[in-house]
């Protein structure tokens, strides 16, 4: 091992310095889009600053919008412009369709065969089609309509719970991340993953961040990736320590598949209520293919895309409004002008408020869960806003920096839902909100995910009254994570409306 680290000093350079000569190479061959100075062998790493959105949108402003940039071996393409981001994802919607491998992915993601992480291709497609038939069709998601409902009666239940008929101090990152686990895992197995005959508060929150390390990532990629050598040296067991979690990942999903199975029948399976049904129903008919690597891919998607990207929309939404309470109190009484006296708000009545849409779709804006989305791999050269992307350049969108810029939207950094009001079915502004990606990697969840996020904050604004834990505003410190949860979990002050206490004790 001694002698691996040895040879790995000497070569690692000398590999780097040829790739750094080809890049040089290469650019004379490409149009390349603007780029800062890259040193030797790091390319532009050095230029990073965290978190790395804001890090990127700081050199666009600098290089422009569409912007070159190298780490170690691997060259990549930031846009964030709606003109780029409209032209890569319309004229190089299919170019653009892969996604990039690395380390993380060739161990959790069942060879690539998890929907999201799939390369564009015959699995892809199939997966593709079945999400958006069998799991995520307008006939399911009606179906789905009862279980949405149910979940947001029971936050609602343990909340006024908590309260005991008075003000309360809660943190409401547990409830939010407890409610989003609880819907998913609902909708995967028809059972919630903690009931209320839970031990305790104390034990809840175990159990949850037990659960977020296992399904929500930190990161998609490591120094490994932008160095293959110091992979292949074992470079501070980060391979090992991938693998060891992979591990962990698929024994939790076996086994949620195992006692599943355990628990019922093959001629239930049939009635696919339940995405572990619908899977398992056409696992009999087509096993070659529905494999349990491929089933357990298709859950692990939806359990990390379902979960923690709904329970931290929430807390931006509710930080948000408390430190706009003329918002909160516009949301309120639109709730309360459509939604019938002594009645929860319901699936059927979301269609009714497009302030409370407008205010989700506002905080997907300022905070989108995804700030720079998953990454796309082009399969051969293109050209975007003039400049070549050669094969094999990762593209990202900095959603970040599109959704914040003054160019594009008027009072960028300022909470003003009332900017989405009539602009649901406007082609022209389809390029520049992008929460959810474009063309044909985008989340297929995108309905699904509005729907949940706002019977739930609909939920909270009908039946309590909010208020800050301290006079000074929230803190909207955005923290680090892939989804980009608050610096801060939410507290909150919080009591039962009068008007909604006989109905939440009914709940």
């Amino acid at each position: 091992m001694g002698n691996l680290y040895h040879y790995a000093v000497i070569l690692l350079p000398i590999i780097l310095i040829i790739k750094f000569l080809f890049h040089g190479r290469q650019r004379q061959r490409y149009r390349l889009p603007p780029s800062p100075f890259a040193l030797p062998v790091i390319g532009h790493l050095h230029l990073l600053k965290p978190p790395l959105y804001q890090g990127l949108q700081a050199l666009s402003s600098q290089y422009g919008p569409i912007l070159f940039l190298r780490f170690g071996c691997r060259p990549f393409v930031v846009v964030s412009s709606p003109s780029a981001v409209q032209e890569c994802f319309t004229k190089n919607d299919v170019v653009l369709a892969n996604r990039p491998r690395s380390m993380i992915g060739d161990h959790v993601t069942y060879n690539y065969t998890a929907f999201a992480w799939a390369s564009y291709g015959h699995l892809w497609r199939v997966l593709r089609r079945l999400t958006v038939v069998e799991i995520l069709s307008s006939n399911k998601l009606l179906l789905l309509s009862t279980v949405r409902e149910e979940e947001v009666r029971y936050l609602l239940r343990q909340l006024f719970k908590v309260s005991n008929d008075g003000a309360q101090k809660v943190d409401m990152r547990l409830y939010l991340s407890l409610f989003s686990f609880n819907f998913i895992m609902k909708t995967i197995t028809g059972k919630r993953c903690i009931e209320e005959e839970a031990e305790g508060i104390e034990t809840n929150r175990q159990f949850l961040e037990r659960l977020k390390r296992i399904f929500v990532p930190t990161t998609t990629t490591n120094l490994c990736d932008f160095f293959p050598i110091l992979r292949w040296v074992g470079y501070k067991g980060l391979e090992k320590s991938v693998i060891q979690f992979g591990k962990e990942r698929d024994g939790y999903l076996q086994g949620m598949l195992d006692e599943f199975r355990r628990n019922n029948s093959a001629v239930e399976w049939q009635k696919k209520r339940t995405l572990i049904e619908t899977l398992l129903f056409l696992q009999q008919s087509e096993p070659d293919f529905y494999t349990d690597d491929v089933i357990k891919g298709l859950m692990l998607v939806v359990i990390s895309a379902g979960t923690d990207t709904s329970s931290v929309t929430l807390e931006w939404a509710m930080s948000l409004l408390l430190n706009h309470p003329e918002a909160l109190e516009k949301a309120r009484a639109e709730i309360d002008s459509h939604v019938k006296p002594g009645h929860l708000l319901d699936d059927s009545d979301l269609a009714k408020l497009p302030y409370l849409r407008s205010v989700v779709n506002e905080t997907l804006r300022l905070y989108p869960t995804a700030p720079l989305l998953l990454p796309h791999l082009s399969s051969e050269d293109c050209s975007v806003g003039g400049f070549d992307i050669p094969r094999g350049t990762t593209v990202m969108v900095n959603v970040w920096a599109l959704h914040r810029d003054p160019r594009v939207w008027e009072e960028a950094t300022k909470f003003k839902p009332e900017r989405f009001e009539g602009m649901e079915n406007e082609e022209k502004e389809a390029f520049k909100f992008a929460p959810f990606g474009i063309g044909r990697r985008a989340c297929p969840g995108a309905a699904l995910a509005m729907k949940i996020v706002s019977l739930a904050l609909g939920g909270l604004i009908q039946c309590f009254e909010w208020e800050r834990v301290e006079a000074e505003k929230v803190d909207m410190s955005p923290g680090s994570g892939i989804t980009m949860p608050k610096a801060k979990p939410l507290e909150i002050i919080f009591r039962p409306r009068p008007t909604m206490t006989s109905l939440l004790s009914q709940l």
